[in-house]
């Protein structure tokens, strides 16, 4: 760092600067920010980058607005008694020093909790204790350490969104500018005679000169910040050497102008600027239309139950829930849309919003949150909007619940990019150091041929378009994951472990029959109005199953995972589940299913369920077998041991009576025998099980039962169709493979042409956004080849 530049920010210090702690620094708030994260034992944040922050420039009126209530509660992502959440978009945010202090706010201010910066879309999402700082002093502290937020209440998202059509307007003038250049140089490509000589040529040359301005400080000035902050921060970034190529281009172009040398390179520089554009057009745009495609995640199946004007009720897909629709909220249910409660008493788990575990409790008249989770019985609810498309997919996204696994794919993307930058730059100067001796009038074209003609584009493409177009075609084969990541990591599973209920058995097609002593009505309907509030498949199952009973508020409901629930209404309690919850040792076990029933502590008798086991499920786990090892791991008795024998693979282990505890004790055990386990369960009983996996997926009926921890969720009716997405899986792998190797076969024959300088700038940027634009097609056409064979 030179003395002549701010320790925080960079930027020159002029007469009058700050020394601190023996630092210079340009102003009074850039040495406020040092001592803040001096202070508050932050200073790592220089060792990451040098100069890595902005001079905050702090005007505190500006956010005044903030302190009205009715403004803020139109920001606020969410808020309880003591927690509010808040998304910003910063535009500041451009490096690992960045992404470092932001998620370390925290230390800044107690009443912090947590921050996650969501570094592509340059947002962060804040927690903080609103009772002891307001989202106003929250904003003027990142304003204060050079964060300031982009705040607008109107259409705040489609605000920023248009920052997009910035590009449009770089290529529109790049276009422009490319056309006239073109159109001013044909004189001097057709070697037209003295007219053109004595009077025009100047003019056209210098005009030439003027149409580039805007194309290198304006269409390309991206390339150039891009390149000098990469410098900065001793990192050779992918657009150095594109930065370099424009540079080269336009000195020299200039200096022929000004000395009368020739006419310059100013139509390759601006058709080079120009193709550049247009590539990463391309690539914008298809790249936007996969992320739309992939938001229909938004709409996996899970559905949600409304209750109609007549008091029927009625299950929906979530996006046909309308603003004052009547919503019955089951236990363990996720709360889909910001609404009043109505009915009943709620305990919801907000952690999966906030990360705080403790449950808030809600009463009639009181505005709950979308995201939190019933704990406790049933309830009914008022939506106060429509459920937000994205939203969903967003909280499913939520860093609380990201694992921490190495991406070996982005790992290898980024490692070639790294490395490429150095060797293009070596190849670029030795060769223009070769022409330099043999025929200098070579040696501008070659070295920045080199510079155009090696970008790695094409190589930065292979990942994410090939796993991006297989997210939008699981998606619509209702195979719903949560990232692409979890497309790698499904190509590499090599052990299987299905859970029994729910899983590889449906409730639908099982018949029931009830053994023991009849039910009084009282006790029939408070078992009815028990069961409404479960989502367990066998208590939906049973709902469906009894006779219509009004429906009554419980005066306690609780919920024991793996056991069974109890419900108690006046003088009455029942409980539903294993003959041991209920509290007869005594039964003994039969052949099937059966779900036990006690009345005020007297044993009543048992609903004995045949299962039904899926369509297909033999076939999918011998398909499995030929490349993985199979497991069943099942919450029931043993009384289902020879229907599965005959299912199953010989010699597949088969465990019983296992509790979720034990579920997920049994993967960790199997994961360190380094394998890699794929689980599948019914998302409820097994949500520890499929967070410990390395790929979770959750078996979906029509239920609400949506479970963060899962990778993906996978619609009942497809379970026969697993293997082939495993494999569909591992193909995808195979595509990115053979597209990096694509992508070098092109850097390498670009190059030879490019060196022994066979190669014009301008041609360059036609073939470098041609390259990019084969991969995506490349990527694209053989997905679809994958997505074919899922038919």
């Amino acid at each position: 760092m030179g003395k002549d530049t701010c320790y925080h920010c960079g930027d020159k210090c002029v007469q009058d600067y700050i020394v601190y702690d023996q630092k210079n620094f340009c102003c009074q708030g850039c040495r406020t920010v040092y001592e803040i994260f001096s202070s508050n034992d932050l200073t790592y944040y220089y060792d990451l980058q040098a100069a890595a922050g902005a001079s905050p420039k702090i005007a505190e009126c500006k956010y005044d607005f903030l302190s009205s209530e009715a403004i803020s509660e139109k920001l606020v992502e969410f808020q309880d008694e003591e927690i509010q959440i808040i998304s910003l978009y910063i535009p500041h945010i451009h490096c690992s020093s960045c992404i470092w202090i932001l998620e370390n706010l925290n230390k800044l201010h107690k009443s912090i909790f947590s921050s996650q910066v969501d570094f592509p879309k340059k947002r962060i999402r804040i927690s903080y204790n609103w009772q002891t700082i307001s989202l106003k002093e929250v904003v003027l502290l990142l304003t204060r350490i050079g964060y300031e937020p982009n705040i607008s209440l109107d259409d705040y998202d489609q605000k920023i969104n248009k920052k997009e059509y910035i590009l449009i307007y770089q290529l529109g003038v790049a276009g422009f500018a490319f056309g006239n250049i073109m159109f001013l140089s044909f004189p001097e490509y057709f070697e037209v005679g003295e007219f053109w000589i004595e009077q025009y040529k100047p003019l056209f040359r210098w005009l030439m000169f003027f149409f580039s301005l805007p194309v290198v400080f304006y269409a390309a000035r991206d390339y150039f910040i891009s390149a000098y902050k990469g410098i900065r921060s001793n990192l050779l970034n992918l657009d150095v050497p594109i930065a370099l190529g424009i540079s080269v281009l336009f000195i020299r172009s200039s200096l022929e102008i000004i000395f009368d040398w020739g006419s310059g390179f100013f139509d390759s520089l601006a058709g080079l600027v120009f193709f550049l554009l247009l590539g990463k057009f391309f690539q914008q745009q298809t790249y936007s239309f996969l992320s739309f495609e992939r938001d229909y995640k938004s709409y996996f199946p899970i559905a949600i139950t409304r209750i109609l004007k007549d008091g029927t009720e009625d299950t929906v897909p979530l996006h046909y829930i309308k603003k004052g629709d009547r919503l019955l909220i089951r236990n363990e249910e996720l709360i889909p849309v910001d609404g009043l409660l109505l009915l009943g008493n709620a305990r919801i788990d907000y952690s999966f919003v906030s990360g705080e575990s403790a449950p808030v409790y809600k009463q009639p008249g009181d505005k709950i949150y979308a995201g939190g989770k019933q704990l406790s019985g049933a309830f009914e609810m008022e939506a106060l909007k429509s459920v937000p498309q994205s939203y969903l997919t967003r909280l499913w996204g939520n860093a609380i619940f990201q694992k921490d696994r190495t991406n070996s794919f982005r790992t290898l993307t980024d490692r070639i990019g790294k490395r490429f930058t150095v060797g293009v730059l070596t190849i670029a100067f030795t060769a223009a150091l070769f022409w330099l001796f043999i025929d200098s009038g070579k040696l501008i074209n070659v070295f920045t041929a080199v510079l155009i003609i090696a970008c790695p584009c094409a190589i930065a493409l292979a990942a994410p378009f090939t796993l991006g177009n297989m997210l939008r075609i699981f998606g619509h084969k209702k195979f719903y994951l949560k990232d692409s990541q979890t497309i790698e990591r499904l190509a590499q599973v090599d052990m299987a472990i299905f859970d029994k209920t729910g899983t590889i058995t449906t409730a639908k097609k099982g018949t029931v029959s009830y053994q023991g002593m009849d039910l009084t009505v009282a006790e029939e309907s408070l078992l009815k109005n028990t069961l409404r509030a479960s989502n367990h498949p066998l208590s939906r199952a049973l709902y469906d199953l009894l006779a219509e009973h009004d429906i009554v508020t419980l005066d306690e409901y609780q919920e024991h995972i793996g056991h069974g629930i109890r419900g108690a209404k006046e003088d009455g309690q029942i409980k539903i589940g294993s003959a041991t919850f209920v509290g007869n040792k005594s039964v003994v076990s039969n052949q099937n299913t059966a779900v036990h029933i006690s009345a005020n502590d007297e044993y009543k008798g048992c609903f004995v369920f045949h299962n039904e086991y899926r369509e297909g499920i033999s076939n999918v786990f011998n398909d499995m077998q030929r490349n993985m090892e199979l497991a069943i791991l099942s919450g029931d008795n043993a009384g289902e041991k020879s229907n599965l024998e005959a299912l199953v693979p010989l010699g597949t282990p088969l465990h019983f009576n296992q509790k979720p505890e034990d579920k997920l004790d049994f993967i960790a055990a199997q994961q360190q025998k380094h394998k890699r386990v794929l689980m599948v369960g019914d998302g409820l009983n097994d949500a520890g099980a499929l967070a410990q996996s390395d790929v979770g997926i959750a078996i979906s009926e029509n239920i609400n039962v949506f479970s963060p921890a899962c990778d993906a969720i996978l619609d009942a009716t497809k379970l026969q169709q697993l293997p082939s997405y495993i494999l569909a899986s591992k193909q995808a792998m195979k595509v990115i493979q053979l597209s990096f190797v694509l992508s070098l076969l092109y850097n390498v024959i670009g190059l030879f042409f490019a060196v022994t300088g066979q190669l014009e700038p301008v041609i360059a940027a036609i073939l470098m956004p041609l390259s990019s634009i084969s991969i995506v097609a490349f990527t694209t056409a053989a997905t679809y080849v994958i997505g074919r064979k899922l038919e």
